[in-house]
Parts: C-alpha cells; structure tokens; sequence
C-alpha cells in the first residue's frame, strides 16, 4: 500500500471487467457508462469473452483511471444498472 492507504497510485491503467447476458443493450449500456467516468475509449481498450455456452458476454474495459472515487463511481453505476451479473 502506499503512504495515503491506496493500493494503488492514480493515475494508473485499470481493467474494468463486467458480465452480464449477451445483448446489444449490455454492451451499449455499459460502454456508456464507463465513458461517462471515464471518457471515450478506443476499441484496443475493450475486449469481450463469449461465456461456452453463448448466453453470457464479458467485457474489459481497460480505463485511466484518476482516483478511487472515480472507480467507486463506476463500480456503483454498473451495479445499479439492473444488466450487469458481476463487476469487478
């Protein structure tokens, strides 16, 4: 830990990864809300996995993250949005 209790030092690169049932609406909705925090992301800074059976999506969204208020803001958006299964 650092000096101020972080795990981490701001600004750092941070994987987001979010899953929910395969749809068009998840990937859009999540895509926006992680912009929304974070800003526009470049499609290098996104990738998906296909659950074996089809029915579920990952996605990674790999932000520059700023602070950890801005991560909890995220995380609470995401949760919140009633189509992710899993943050984290």
């Amino acid at each position: 830990m650092s000096e101020s209790g972080e795990l981490f030092r701001f600004p750092t690169d941070f994987p987001i990864k979010v899953m929910g049932r395969d749809s068009e609406s998840f990937r859009t909705l999540t895509l926006a809300i992680v912009e929304r925090h974070a800003g526009p992301l470049a499609p290098a800074q996104i990738s998906e996995r296909m659950s074996r059976e089809g029915r579920f999506l990952a996605l990674t969204y790999t932000i520059r993250a700023e602070s950890r208020a801005q991560l909890d803001a995220i995380y609470q958006d995401l949760t919140a949005s009633g189509v992710v299964l899993v943050a984290l």
